[in-house]
């Protein structure tokens, strides 16, 4: 059974807002995209850390999701907790911030028939009061997702290599190294997406050649590169198979 998932800018440094509207359906792996995401499902409000490896995300039934997806480094700064301490996890908001807070959003979440739209306000309410993500981070974030090396972003950044781990580990949950691979797997997989052969697009997205590109999808998203495709629906040949919606689990641009 599908759904249908759509999303959209919200204006402020590169979040966007998702939906999800579908009945119940089978579990399915979340990919690491390097972001962080605020969500309302099943009644509840959650934050969902940067992931260093697929997880399978439990369906809540029916009925919509929405999110806050943020763009890699610009997540803490509006939830107000480093990106480290929510490294592969989900955490329930009222953990993270004040019970009164948490409470007063999820009662206006359970009432309202845009959970998007009242995400979105949140998200602007709390920027006016919130320190802006840090410039230095974001810029290393844009240059990783580039292609651009490791060294060559900190030079650029002007930061030294323990420097740059550290606050690299507050701004996206890990070390540049391990946002690197994670960016350029996503690279990787929107080229192959698009009908790219996997050779052509392993070597367009950074990878050696196509058996590294394997590796790192079995690594970091646990499955195959056919399996992938076939996940999202894909024949054989690579085209994709006729059905008019792709369900998308909350928390992620992709999935397996």
């Amino acid at each position: 059974m599908s759904g249908r998932y759509t999303e959209r800018p919200t204006g402020w440094g590169g979040a966007v807002v998702w939906t999800w509207q579908g009945p119940r359906g089978p579990e399915r792996p979340v990919l690491p995209d390097g972001c962080m995401d605020l969500i309302w499902a099943g009644g509840h409000l959650l934050v969902a850390g940067p992931d260093t490896r697929a997880v399978t995300v439990a369906d809540t039934g029916d009925g919509l999701r929405a999110g806050i997806r943020f763009a890699p480094g610009t997540g803490p700064a509006l939830l107000g907790v480093p990106a480290h301490e929510l490294r592969d996890r989900r955490v329930a908001l009222d953990a993270l911030w004040r019970g009164a807070e948490a409470r007063r959003l999820g009662e206006r979440m359970a009432e309202t028939a845009d959970p998007a739209a009242a995400l979105e306000d949140v998200v602007h309410v709390r920027a006016a009061d919130a320190a802006p993500p840090d410039p230095v981070m974001v810029s290393v974030a844009g240059r990783l997702e580039q292609g651009h090396s490791v060294a060559a972003t900190a030079g650029a950044a002007g930061l030294g290599a323990r420097q740059l781990h550290r606050r690299s580990l507050a701004a996206f949950g890990y070390g540049p190294k391990t946002l690197a691979r994670v960016l350029r797997l996503q690279r990787a997989l929107t080229l192959v997406r698009a009908g790219t052969p996997y050779a052509e697009a392993a070597y367009a997205a950074g990878c050696t050649d196509q058996s590294h590109l394997a590796r790192e999808v079995r690594d970091l998203a646990g499955t195959t590169l056919g399996g992938y495709l076939a996940g999202l629906g894909y024949g054989p040949a690579g085209a994709l198979a006729a059905k008019s919606d792709t369900a998308q689990p909350s928390g992620s641009r992709t999935t397996v």
